[in-house]
């Protein structure tokens, strides 16, 4: 614009001219020249700019508008040649994606709209002249019913572009393919609603044979979301203005309908508006975007109100509600949440922000042996469980049956028929409504019920003596172990003659469980002989059958405890991660949240800068749960505000292995076990000592281990010598940790506990990786959860099979015959097969000795998942005993593998009937058998003897 144009002729002369920002996305805007000389490129943004101001100002252009538009693409300008400062050709969208975030950060948001939507029609229009092929004309006879009631034709253009538009920078994904799969399931009269919920189902069909599709079909459920909430079709385009604004809208609207506390109105909602980063939502996969909407979205009256990226605002605004720099804080907390570095755990992400800001994920209590105190902690425990809390109960003090009753001389019923009344409080009290109920039970292995405890998930016997609904735990001491080595006796007590043992451990327990030993020998305690060996046997074979009770040590978990001086950890959580002292006036607490390795993962290893950040911002989010956290009941309140513990962990290990291109079955992995786990401690343990330097220490700090200047790695040494047997586990250590004594020493420690690795399983879908420190279940399978069925496929194998020219329909069938098992599959090179075995093929030892690597630098302990391919008791007692020796704390499930087979309907008949048992003329054929080479004979570990018929 020369100075001597007025607005209106010039506002005239942009209705007649087009901009270079008006071509195609695929040119060019800007050579080094033009760039440099800023004339070319300034006038194009300026009229592009002017152009959206007189949309948003029904045609007019006043002067202001002019001034504004010079000097916005002036701003626009600066930023191109600081991002290309050589100069060069730049690409379009990249230019107007820089006005359009200028637009918004000056919060011309109206302008910004107008601006997004003339380049969506742009857009269309160029879809437009590009016909779809082969013609979808037929379509057209399609009578869609809308919301009115009234039909039109269906617009079969403008389905491929909307499909399209979740297409769009991805590859080997077909919008036409999704449109012609979706266009089966159509139907005269079908709704709007329908016909995006058949687009969904169309883009999940081709999952398996290219993984880009689950970026599809989550973007096509994005859309969808965007219009329940915002209540209007809004584009991927038009979302980033409407962002700014719905954060603000949907706050107070939620307020309003007492869904959210007041306190999120003092935030600045429009600064944090700003903040927001709409093109985050594009990193969801379907299962993990599902999985959100269908359990996480606040909603009203069925509606979900709440949008990805508000979400998580949502969550780091109730996370730092206290802070004195809350909005500043809550914007680190939502860049650490929405680019998936950390995700919190599940109860913090569904109440954070609520007006029951319930955040905490597991709560552990003692259960003393009186009526009132038991009926006492049922009650807390459906307080506990409405708020979405884990419960780890400890039943170790209540007496065995046949006990005597004090009170009526009367004999008691022992523990189990108070665990099955637990049990239907689990049911009956589900968590908010939103997932089931989840509580352990756990019992030492000396309590005289334990017998009748292994069978308390058996399908036979005495229903009234049964408890489906909930998961079982030992609680074994280290003599038990010892006993069983020595296939010695082991004496099973009641806690009402045995009072103090549940209160002891190490050699204080040894010596006192033999004086009870003596004791029973003289007739003056009642008691039970047992050989140790037998019931070491029955408990791993219930652990076979039923899943249950879970293998957890009393031991290493109380020696190990920084908290040794003021209490003791009587039991672990719900998912045996969790190692808290509990007695009748606490009921320990702990707040969960997980680092994603792969965001922090390279070729050459962990990135420790990066790591390092998250983890600082990480345990500072963590510490806010304590304060913030809605207490169900006042044991837990007093508990967690006396000791502060948070539990760090971590997930994604495996995805972390396959980025540097290792093996979970080889040393190498073992190595970066030890070395990702010394790094998340470090900083862990480092970040609380920094925040206690800010906030001060917890309560209980004097006396603590961290106070006497040990540190996790230096408690080895105490189990040891507590045992009198040598520990497996690997004492090294890689980093300089002088900084952390002398941070330690100096300020003390915020929380009395750091770390706990939780198994992940919901976040970890949620941001598409594998949960916890898992390996590989397959490499294709289907997952059911809560929010329906899901294939995943293992998208770095799909990468390595494609770079080989290798991934097509009849490597996806060889994948789905051997149940996602790569290591038959005689076109796949050897590499590829050492690289990918799946949970079941990794041999007990790696998983343990990596397990034991990460034990050394944890204060609490890991949710470690164990694989069993095979039914060989003799190899579950070595995995198990390996587990013990190598200083472990707890195990979690023991996984068989079972019924779990890949869905084989859509293999080829021709080619694998043969296999599958089929003759031509439909009579079943004799299976073949897999014929093993004399090496790999050699190689197994299964076989218990010289008749072993695995091989044969």
């Amino acid at each position: 614009k020369s100075p001597g144009i007025s607005a209106e002729a010039w506002g005239d002369s942009i209705g007649n001219l087009s901009s270079p920002l008006d071509q195609p996305s695929h040119n060019c805007l800007a050579t080094t020249t033009a760039i440099r000389a800023g004339s070319i490129f300034r006038h194009s943004s300026e009229l592009a700019i002017a152009k959206a101001f007189r949309a948003a100002h029904e045609g007019q252009l006043a002067e202001e508008h002019l001034s504004a538009a010079r000097s916005l693409s002036n701003r626009v300008l600066n930023e191109v040649r600081t991002k290309w400062p050589q100069g060069g050709a730049v690409s379009i969208e990249d230019i107007q994606d820089i006005v359009e975030r200028t637009l918004m950060n000056s919060s011309h948001y109206e302008v910004a709209k107008r601006y997004i939507v003339y380049r969506e029609e742009r857009r269309r229009d160029r879809a437009a002249r590009t016909k779809a092929e082969p013609k979808l004309d037929w379509a057209k006879t399609y009578q869609v019913r809308g919301a009115d009631g009234k039909t039109r034709e269906l617009d079969v253009e403008e389905l491929v572009f909307k499909v399209g538009t979740a297409c769009r920078g991805l590859e080997n994904v077909s919008a036409e393919n999704i449109v012609k799969e979706s266009l089966k399931n159509y139907f005269n009269g079908i709704t709007d609603e329908q016909i995006d919920f058949s687009n969904i189902l169309a883009a999940r069909a081709f999952i398996e044979k290219e993984p880009n599709y689950s970026l599809v079909a989550a973007r096509l459920l994005l859309l969808t979301g965007y219009q329940e909430a915002l209540g209007m079709p809004v584009s991927f385009e038009s979302i980033r203005t409407e962002y700014p604004r719905y954060l603000g809208q949907y706050i107070k609207k939620a307020v309003e309908l007492e869904l959210l506390g007041p306190d999120l109105l003092g935030f600045d909602l429009d600064f944090l508006g700003r903040q927001i980063k709409p093109e985050r939502d594009l990193t969801f996969r379907y299962m993990g975007l599902q999985t959100l909407y269908d359990r996480y979205f606040i909603h009203w009256q069925d509606r979900r109100i709440e949008i990805p990226q508000v979400f998580w605002m949502r969550v780091a605004m109730g996370l730092a509600k206290k802070e004195e720099k809350k909005n500043e804080w809550a914007v680190r907390f939502y860049d650490m949440l929405s680019t998936h570095r950390f995700i919190s755990s599940t109860p913090t992400l569904f109440n954070a922000g609520t007006i029951h800001s319930q955040l905490s994920s597991c709560y552990l209590s003692t259960i003393k042996d009186d009526l009132l105190h038991i009926f006492k902690c049922m009650q807390d425990d459906a307080m506990l469980s409405k708020w979405s809390g884990g419960l780890g109960n400890d039943w170790s003090y209540v007496r065995a049956m046949g006990s005597r009753i004090k009170g009526t001389n009367g004999k008691s019923q022992g523990v189990i028929p108070f665990l099955k009344v637990a049990n239907d409080v689990a049911v009956a009290v589900n968590q908010g409504g939103k997932r089931q109920g989840a509580m352990c039970a756990y019992l030492e292995s000396w309590h005289m019920d334990i017998e009748e405890f292994l069978e308390l998930r058996k399908n036979t016997g005495d229903e009234r003596r049964r408890t489906h609904d909930m998961h079982t735990a030992n609680w074994i001491p280290d003599l038990f172990m010892k006993r069983v080595k020595q296939n010695a006796e082991w004496t099973l007590f009641s806690p009402s003659d045995a009072k103090d043992l549940h209160d002891l451990y190490g050699q204080a327990f040894e010596k006192r469980y033999e004086e009870y030993e003596a004791l029973a020998k003289q007739g003056k305690v009642r008691h039970k002989t047992i050989q140790a060996v037998q019931l070491w046997r029955k408990m791993l074979t219930m652990l076979f059958e039923t899943g249950h009770p879970w293998i957890t040590w009393k031991d290493p978990s109380n020696l190990r405890s920084p908290q040794d001086h003021c209490g003791v950890v009587h039991s672990s959580n719900l998912c045996t991660e969790i190692l808290l002292n509990t007695s009748e006036k606490e009921t320990a607490v702990c707040n969960l949240g997980s680092v994603n390795l792969t965001a922090h993962t390279n070729e050459r290893g962990i990135d420790h800068e990066l790591l390092k950040e998250t983890i600082e911002v990480a345990v500072r989010m963590l510490d806010n749960v304590i304060d913030i956290n809605y207490y169900p009941t006042v044991e837990s309140e007093f508990s967690n505000a006396k000791h502060r513990p948070i539990g760090l962990g971590i997930m994604g290990f495996q995805d972390a292995l396959y980025i540097q291109n290792l093996s979970y079955a080889s040393q190498q992995a073992v190595e970066f076990a030890d070395e990702s786990m010394e790094a998340v401690s470090y900083y862990a343990i480092l970040a609380s000592s920094q925040l206690a330097a800010e906030r001060g220490a917890y309560a209980t700090y004097q006396g603590s281990k961290w106070s006497r200047g040990l540190l996790p790695i230096d408690t080895i040494q105490i189990l040891e010598e507590e045992r009198g047997v040598a520990v497996r586990m690997d004492r090294s250590a890689k980093m300089d940790w002088a900084p952390v004594r002398e941070a330690v020493k100096k300020h003390g420690v915020r929380n009395s506990n750091v770390m706990a690795i939780a198994p992940t399983a919901t976040i970890a879908n949620i941001i598409g990786v594998t949960s916890s420190i898992e390996p590989t279940y397959k490499n294709i399978f289907v997952k059911s959860n809560l929010s329906g069925e899901f294939t995943v496929p293992n998208e770095y194998l799909v990468q390595d099979l494609k770079r080989l020219g290798l991934w097509d329909d009849d490597m996806i069938n060889d994948l789905k015959y051997f149940d996602g098992s790569v290591q038959e599959i005689g076109r796949i090179p050897a590499n590829i097969k050492q690289k990918y075995p799946t949970a079941f093929e990794v041999d007990y030892e790696w998983v343990v000795e990596a397990a034991a690597r990460r034990q050394k630098w944890i204060d609490m302990g890991q949710s470690l998942n164990l694989y069993q391919a095979s039914t060989s008791g003799k190899k579950l007692g070595d995995m198990y005993m390996r587990c013990w020796e190598s200083g472990l704390k707890t195990t979690y499930y023991l996984r068989s593998l079972g019924a779990t087979r890949i869905e084989k309907s859509t293999l080829d008949v021709n080619k694998y009937g043969n296999v599958l048992g089929q003759k031509e003329n439909g009579e079943t054929a004799e299976q073949p058998k897999r014929v093993y080479t004399e090496e790999e004979k050699k190689q197994c570990n299964i076989a218990s003897g010289p008749d072993c018929e695995a091989c044969q």
